[in-house]
Parts: C-alpha cells; structure tokens; sequence
C-alpha cells in the first residue's frame, strides 16, 4: 500500500529543550491514522511540522511520494486544530468562501460545495450568523467543514468530537469513514482511546516527544494481550496441578481466567469438559488501548516535563 505522508528522524527543539526527538512514521493512503500521546507529548509541534507551521530542525518529511513542500503541498492538506482558528466576528457563509477560495477553489466550486455541506450539516440557516454567536458544537461543526471542504489528500483532525453531543459526534464520524472510503487519508489526534478502538486502523503513540508504539489497533492488541479469557458457566472446578489455567477474577456466573504459560485455550476446555463443567461462554478478553496506553505511560507526567540536551 503507498503512503501519503512519511516521516524520517524529525527532531525539533525549542532552546535547550526536546519536543520532538527523533520521530519516524509513515501513513498508508486512505487510513485513518491515530496519533496519540498525553499532554504535551510532542504532538501538536509533530502535526505543525507536517504542516508547514513549524520547519523540523532536522529530518525529512515527504508528502504523496515526493520531497514534502510546505508552500504547494499544503493546499492539499485539511487542518483542523484543537484551537478553533475561526474569525469570531465574520459570518459563516462569507467565512466559509473565504476559506475554501483559499485552498484553491473558485467562487462557484466553493458556494456548490459549501451549500451541499450546509445542508448536509443542517446549517443552512446558519450563513449570516457570526461565530461568536455559536456554541461550541456549532463552531465544531462549522470547523469541521471549512477543514474538508477543498477535499484534501491529507485531513488531519485535533479532538474533533470536543463540545459535539453524541448525534453530531456520530455524524462526524460517518464523515470520517466517508472522507477515507473515498480516497482521503485521515490523521486523528486524540486522547480519549474509545474512540480511536472504533475509527483507526493504525496508531502511533508518542511520550516525552519520542515515538514508543507504532502498529494496526489489531496487532497492538494483539502484541499486550496477557492470555485473559472470559468463561462463562456458573462455577469452576477445584485447581490442582494439572489445571491449565489460574482464576484472577469473577462475577455473575462469568470467570476472569490467566491460561498457564504452555498451555493454550483448547487445554482449558478440555480440563473444563473433563471435569464436568457446563460452559456457556468461552472467549478471549483483549486490553483495550486505554490500558495499553496506560501501562506505556505509567510513571510519567501527564504534561510532559521537557527533557533538557547535553551540550557536546
């Protein structure tokens, strides 16, 4: 599969100081990629650098399979930041043009596209209003389509779903999977892990401004799950010895159980069958990516504590 955007050993400092140390990525066109970290872990300096905001101190950026070029490149990327970057004093329909001729399109493209948005959104009555006027659900929706309304290579969404209630946070996710099944590619940034569990396939988690996971939502799991498995059956037969397994937990006729290293699920039913026990449910539980993230960042800040450089 080709990628979008790859990265190669990007460092930026600020001062004496690390915010991002030594990054290497790469983004596969039409996923939805999910870039995590605590607080101030280096992503929002990494998501400029992708932008042209910020220039890397050192490393390389390619965007679509050449040299990345912040000055022609970036028509083709949608950002939409944590901090709303919205005129609070514009209208919205006369905001909105503006925006969308910006990345490129004509008055017409821009007033067709636009309007099919509205309506879709159900803003149509919302042209001639300011944003100061707007809750912060509006003002994220209206966000969310001035981000993709040029229909970017390259969206790249920071906490989309903050201020959304859940109708229009489920909207703006069916857009997501829309923008991806028809050719974009969706770069996440978020910190609550449910979410990207059910839009991402791939994620990177980023700490203390270096890389530390990077792989599929699947393969991830996969890679912490701790031979857990969930049996359902109103009660376990006495261990001993030879039982494949250890019991960590239960609760209503359910029974949380570690399988012994050497031994593997059909030994479990096995020993379970032999001994007579009605089994209702068998099956594997995996930790979801909160635990993960949990487990990787443990003992470290939540707001990142910048790490000072060596001089030479």
């Amino acid at each position: 599969m080709s990628t979008i955007l790859e990265l190669q050993n990007l460092k930026k400092y600020f001062a004496t100081q690390k915010a991002v140390d030594d990054i290497s990525l790469s983004v596969n066109k039409g996923s939805i990629f999910g870039l995590l970290g605590p607080n101030g872990a280096g992503k929002t300096t990494l998501i400029r650098m992708i932008t042209g905001i910020f220039y890397p101190d050192s490393g390389q950026i390619f965007f679509d399979g050449k040299k990345f070029d912040p000055i022609n490149d970036v028509g083709y990327i949608g950002y939409m930041p944590e901090e709303r970057g919205l005129y609070k004093k514009m209208k919205i329909g006369e905001q909105t043009m503006y925006l969308a001729q910006l990345k490129g399109l004509s008055r017409t493209e821009a007033l067709e596209k636009i309007k099919r948005w509205f309506i879709k959104f159900e803003m149509e009555t919302w042209w001639n209003k300011k944003v100061e006027d707007l809750s912060k659900g509006m003002s994220q929706k209206l966000q969310f389509v001035t981000t993709v309304v040029h229909e970017p290579k390259l969206i790249i969404l920071d906490e989309p779903f903050s201020g959304l209630d859940p109708v229009n946070s489920n909207l703006i996710k069916d857009e997501i999977f829309r923008l991806a099944s028809n050719g974009s590619t969706i770069l996440f940034s978020t910190h609550r892990m449910e979410q990207v569990e059910e839009i991402c396939d791939h994620i990177v988690l980023v700490n203390k401004g270096k890389k530390i996971l990077d792989g599929s939502v699947k393969q991830v799991k996969q890679d912490f799950k701790e031979n857990l498995f969930s049996i359902g059956t109103t009660e376990l037969p006495a261990l001993n010895g030879s039982s494949p397994y250890e019991t960590v937990g239960a609760k209503d006729h359910s029974f949380v159980v570690r399988i012994k290293d050497g031994k593997n699920p059909n030994d479990v039913l096995q020993f379970l069958l032999q001994n007579g026990t009605s089994v209702h449910s068998f099956n594997e539980i995996l930790p979801s990516l909160n635990d993960i993230f949990i487990k990787l960042v443990e003992g470290t800040p939540t707001a990142r504590q910048f790490q000072t450089i060596k001089a030479d």
